[in-house]
C-alpha cells in the first residue's frame, strides 16, 4: 500500500522529499514506491524472499535516518509525526528481521 501511495500522493511526497534535501525528489519518490511495490509483492509470492527481506532492512534503516530524523527538529509538531515515523519503520525493520529467521522456501512460496 505505501508503494501505491508513493505514486497516489506524489506531488506532497515530493515535495516532503525535497524538504529533507534529497536531490531529485521526482525520481527518489518513483524509485522507492516501485522498490516498495516489488518488495510487497515478493514476500507476499514468496519469491527471493531472503534478498528481499534484506533489501527491505536497509531500505527502512536508511529512510528512517534521513527521511524522518526527528532528533534534528525542533518544531514540535512536525518531530513528533517524524518521530512515529521512525519508530514505525523501526518496528517494520524488526518484523523484516523476524520474517528472515524462517526458513524458505516458504509453504506458499512460488519457488526460488
Amino acid at each position: 500500500m505505501s508503494g501505491i501511495n508513493h505514486f497516489k500522493m506524489r506531488k506532497m511526497l515530493e515535495g516532503y522529499t525535497a524538504s529533507k534535501g534529497i536531490p531529485m525528489p521526482s525520481l527518489v519518490v518513483s524509485l522507492s514506491g516501485i522498490i516498495l511495490m516489488l518488495i510487497g509483492l515478493s514476500v507476499i509470492l514468496g519469491i527471493y524472499v531472503e534478498w528481499t527481506l534484506l533489501i527491505l532492512a536497509i531500505f527502512l534503516a536508511a529512510v528512517s535516518v534521513f527521511m524522518h530524523n526527528f532528533w534534528t527538529i525542533t518544531d514540535p509538531n512536525a518531530k513528533m509525526t517524524d518521530m512515529i515515523h521512525f519508530m514505525k519503520n523501526m518496528a517494520l525493520l524488526g518484523a523484516a528481521l523476524m520474517m528472515y529467521m524462517i526458513p524458505v522456501p516458504w509453504f506458499y512460496s512460488i519457488g526460488m
